[in-house]
């Protein structure tokens, strides 16, 4: 599907909701969270009630409505109600602090909130200090059971009509917004249109992952995250499949719960999560049997997968992970490795629909081999950042949008991640990839994760340094590691510091922040 096959009058919502029940799945189990299981018919019904609540409280098309939401029937439930009636959901990260929702709020202008339960306690200051300083909030509604005097979501579903007539939206009118994860800084609201949902599943979902409606899916990665926002709505939706919901952290332990619970024909057969995941569950000595798991996809984004990472968790589960790349900006992924296809090391190849290309320094196209900062042009890009025009036009540059990410392309067609423009190190005047010496130390047995940043020595100049998390109970030195690495690279790209700490600092997402590593 191109962006042009879409009708120009169009509703995202409707599109994702409807072809299901036209498709005859009324019946069929759409949602399984905490607390039950949901229809696809029943979904439907909670869409409509949403939209009809949201309606009788005054927003109106355009608006914003602010959802920070854990995992449950809830997300879809919001999210997809405010689209079908035109109003502008902004998904914000559920593990964030109070100031960090000051920012997002006043930023998104939010006319109403919708905030689960257990999240109330990070917004109750924001309120009683700042209710005269955000006048376009109007309504707090909380999904739960203790709205704290606040409206509950469920009394508000109950009150509103099983029907409701969708806004006459378009295809390219504002659908949603999702914040950047923050990684590099102050995040920024990413707009998206109604049309980049269906295409990203039409572009990647189908024909690269391969889902399929007899599928049962499960992500680690959170709905508010646009990785998880595909994962786990986008694409079950746009096939009929049926998604496993989590409210909690995703930990070794609760992802091992979801996977091999219940009956067999309810187990995740597709199951996507993050480099940093992937590590704690294959160090845990709770890794479920190859025979307890259903298991025939398993995807991998957020960082680059280390090849150790790809290797054992093949040989612990018989599924090869499909490593990609997708951004806020663009959506979801563009770059992946496919079943059957899979080349350890490199993000794999560009999605069709995409185009790729690398440059340097002064925007001059790069050879194959050759370091490049990489852009895209593809139908899913975001059309701005909200209220940050510079920013916007550094980023989104005519057809082309700026990733910040360094790549190489190799033989066979194959993108390999150099790291991120603002990480990179030149060393002696050689550009070094974090990423790189990273990948090299993952190798060593002792290690659990790591990250390497640029650090100046007694003479000012950058010199890699790596921050390394062992194992539970393993051992290692800063001299056996630094050999390890002169073993594995050129032995200029080892790191001449290893410190030694407990845990790396991440977003939420499990990026993992090395602006605050090199401060």
């Amino acid at each position: 599907m191109a962006a042009t096959d879409i009708p120009r009058e169009y509703n995202a919502a409707v599109d994702l909701v409807e072809r299901n029940l036209k498709a005859g799945r009324s019946g069929k189990v759409a949602y399984i969270d905490d607390a039950g299981r949901y229809t696809y018919a029943e979904l439907a019904e909670r869409v409509n009630r949403s939209a009809n609540a949201l309606v009788s409280l005054g927003l109106r098309r355009e608006e914003r409505i602010a959802l920070a939401l854990v995992d449950s029937i809830d997300f879809p439930a919001a999210f997809l109600g405010a689209i079908r009636a035109g109003i502008v959901p902004v998904a914000l990260n559920t593990l964030l602090t109070t100031p960090d929702y000051e920012y997002m709020l006043k930023d998104s202008r939010a006319k109403a909130l919708v905030v689960s339960e257990p999240l109330l306690k990070a917004f109750l200051p924001l309120f009683e200090r700042l209710r005269d300083k955000l006048p376009d909030l109007e309504h707090v509604i909380v999904s739960g059971k203790d709205a704290q005097g606040h409206l509950r979501f469920s009394d508000l579903l109950a009150k509103g009509s099983k029907e409701f007539k969708a806004a006459p939206t378009l295809a390219d009118d504002l659908c949603f917004w999702l914040y950047s994860s923050g990684s590099t800084g102050a995040p920024k609201g990413t707009v998206h249109l109604h049309s980049h949902l269906i295409l990203t599943a039409e572009l990647y979902a189908k024909p690269v992952l391969g889902i399929r409606e007899s599928d049962v899916v499960f992500s680690a990665a959170k709905l508010f995250f646009a990785y998880g926002l595909g994962n786990a709505l986008t694409f079950p939706l746009a096939v009929g499949a049926t998604t496993i919901l989590m409210a909690e952290r995703p930990t070794p332990d609760a992802v091992f719960k979801r996977l091999v619970d219940g009956p067999k024909e309810l187990r995740p057969t597709i199951f996507y999560g993050v480099p940093t995941l992937f590590a704690g569950m294959l160090v845990s000595p709770n890794f479920p049997a190859k025979e307890q798991l259903a298991l025939r996809v398993g995807t991998s984004a957020g960082e680059a997968l280390p090849p150790e990472i790809l290797k054992r968790f093949a040989e612990r589960t018989g599924v090869e992970l499909l490593d990609g790349i997708g951004s806020t900006e663009m959506l979801h992924i563009f770059i992946s490795n496919r079943p059957g296809d899979v080349k350890p090391g490199t993000t794999g190849k560009a999605v069709p629909g995409y185009q790729l290309r690398l440059v340097d320094e002064n925007g001059a196209e790069v050879k194959e081999g050759e370091l490049g900062e990489l852009q895209i042009s593809g139908p899913t890009s975001a059309i701005m950042y909200w209220n940050q025009r510079e920013k916007t036009k550094n980023t989104f540059q005519g057809p082309w949008t700026r990733s910040g990410d360094k790549y190489t392309l190799v033989e066979g067609g194959y993108y390999a991640y150099g790291g991120r423009s603002d990480d990179m190190l030149k060393v002696g005047g050689i550009y070094v990839s974090p990423a790189e010496v990273e990948a090299a130390l993952v190798s060593h047995a002792a290690v659990l994760e790591c990250a390497v940043v640029g650090h100046e020595d007694a003479d000012k100049l950058v010199k890699p340094k790596a921050f390394v998390v062992l194992k539970p109970g393993a051992r290692a030195s800063e001299d056996e590691l630094k050999a390890h690495v002169k073993s594995t690279l050129a032995s200029y790209k080892y790191p001449r510091w290893v410190e030694f700490v407990a845990e790396l600092p991440k977003t939420a997402t499990g990026k993992i922040q090395r602006f605050k590593l090199r401060a």
